[in-house]
């Protein structure tokens, strides 16, 4: 597994300029289930989407815009950025068509999954999400689950994760590469990566198992790294807080993983949360 195939670096565009920030199709991923933007709009601008075969998760990143998904146009957004509260998302089933109208300059993360299910639109709000912390001492992090496999969608899963500086995060390490439910299911995984502070990096490490090849990545803001097989912890550098935005999508739609046995030891050495949490 090489780096080019798992890191993918973001357009370094001017704040002040609005275009695609990251444009990942799966063609382009070479993998089966997602494609992956990140796309901004200035005040005025409008971005329409359609989804003709497909199923599609868009999450407000920041900004505020509006959204007509042919209900009528809605104001969505209310945080600056990733770090200044909980999300707006909107799930857009087969068959279905958005236009977003930027009332303020707005960042839009989207992902797509095939899908020829009937399903209905849905807005998820800040108050529909749900928050919960993970973990303990240096392997705190908080989670904002935006849709989870009881979302009525057909293959996404979409999570947002804040984890402190100097902190690890998807630890235990684990893995979904294997489709044996309920044990385990087969799910690849997109880690898209926001930072506030400049210089600010996170490590991932990938690795499939005790004798297998490894590959560490070193993340900045507006990365996004595939995994498409093994584990794949992540540790924020000191000093530096990190957030990743998760789509899943694959074999089932459940959350079914296996913990590498070797590390599975440190949760009985979690004591107090840490207490930089919750970050939004």
């Amino acid at each position: 597994m090489s780096e080019s195939e798992s890191l993918v670096h973001s357009e370094n565009l001017p704040r002040e300029q609005a275009g695609e920030l990251l444009q990942l199709p799966r063609h382009k991923a070479n993998w089966e289930w997602m494609s992956f933007f990140v796309r901004r709009l200035n005040p005025g601008d409008t971005y329409k989407a359609h989804t003709d075969g497909e199923e599609a998760a868009f999450v407000l990143l920041g900004g505020t815009c509006r959204a007509d998904w042919g209900e009528g146009a809605q104001k969505i957004g209310k945080r600056k950025s990733v770090f200044d509260g909980y999300p707006y998302a909107l799930y857009l089933p087969h068959g279905n068509a958005v236009t977003f109208t930027a009332e303020t300059t707005c960042e839009i993360a989207e992902c797509r999954a095939p899908s020829q299910a009937p399903l209905k639109p849905r807005l998820v709000t800040p108050h529909d999400v749900v928050s919960s912390l993970r973990g303990g001492g240096n392997v705190s992090r908080q989670i904002v689950d935006i849709m989870t496999p009881a979302f009525p969608a057909d293959k996404l899963i979409v999570v947002e994760v804040y984890t402190p500086g100097g902190n690890w995060s998807s630890y235990p390490p684990h893995k979904h590469d294997v489709h044996n439910p309920p044990k385990e299911v087969d799910l690849d995984e997109i880690y898209y990566y926001r930072m506030n502070q400049e210089n600010a990096f996170a490590f991932q490490h990938l690795y499939s198992g005790k004798d297998s090849a490894e590959k560490t990545l070193k993340t900045r803001d507006g990365d996004a790294v595939l995994v498409r097989s093994g584990y794949h912890p992540v540790v924020a550098g000191p000093g530096y807080d990190v957030y990743y935005l998760n789509f899943l999508a694959g074999s089932s739609r459940i959350m079914a993983v296996t913990e590498d046995p070797q590390h599975v030891w440190i949760r009985s050495s979690w004591k107090e949360m840490d207490p930089r949490l919750p970050m939004v």
